[in-house]
């Protein structure tokens, strides 16, 4: 295998991502995270879709099953099932100026916020080949249980929407993307650190079905309580 990027991908489905276009499946978010944004029991529960090729998601069941959020770095709507947009804003990373991490939030942040983060999550590692995106290998890392796995800084460019531009994923020995460490801009910077488990293949994809999220000390280590997200995916739908 040749580089780290070369050796993540093939474990992930290698050539199978150039073949798909989209990814639905459904969703189930846990964690204070929501209470601590007032925004609890809206973006929980149903499905969501998000495409490979250009940075767009959408999630389904947003607060009422009539209604989902259409996502674009450039704008975020709530939609009604028959089309008519209910909410939309325009620039929306500017709504956030100023924002510390017990800053409420409304719907449109909320769908925001869930639209880049489960684009940025379930599109990789086939996002990391995208034009502006830029990668590093930074050496092996060793876990507080002893799990070595080696490390790749991913920056984005400015046209695409996440959580920091400078985010670092760490791999185990097969390639298998295992933990993220980034900070959220758009909540005061929070340092946070997110590990991946229970990977299964879908129609020749490897995707975690579990993601946990809590805030990373100086040290690089995860603060175990709370748990601040929890993510659980199921009934993929690869197109």
């Amino acid at each position: 295998m040749g580089t780290l990027l070369e050796k993540i991908i093939y474990a992930h489905g290698g050539s199978r991502w150039s073949e798909v276009d989209q990814i639905s499946a459904t969703r189930q978010f846990g964690g204070a995270f929501w209470s601590l944004k007032s925004v609890p029991g809206i973006a929980e529960e149903g499905r969501f879709t998000v495409d490979l090729r250009r940075e767009h998601s959408q999630l389904y069941n947003f607060g009422d099953a009539n209604l989902h959020t259409d996502f674009t770095p450039d704008r975020v709507a709530i939609v009604r099932a028959d089309g008519a947009v209910v909410e939309e804003l325009l620039n929306p990373r500017d709504s956030f100026n100023g924002h510390e991490l017990m800053t409420p939030w409304n719907d449109l942040h909320l769908a925001y916020f869930t639209g880049y983060a489960m684009w940025t999550y379930n599109t990789e590692p086939q996002s990391f080949t995208l034009d502006g995106v830029v990668t590093e290998e930074l050496g092996p890392w060793t876990e507080e249980d002893g799990q070595v796995w080696d490390r790749l800084q991913v920056t984005y460019p400015s046209s695409l929407a996440t959580h920091t531009p400078v985010q670092v994923l760490y791999a185990d020995s097969d390639g298998v993307l295992r933990r993220r460490d980034y900070s959220v801009d758009i909540a005061g910077g929070s340092p946070a650190v997110e590990y991946m488990t229970e990977h299964t293949l879908f129609d020749g994809l490897l995707l975690p079905k579990h993601r946990e999220i809590f805030v990373r000390d100086d040290a690089g280590h995860a603060v175990r309580e709370p748990l601040l997200v929890s993510i659980d995916i199921d009934d993929v739908s690869i197109g």
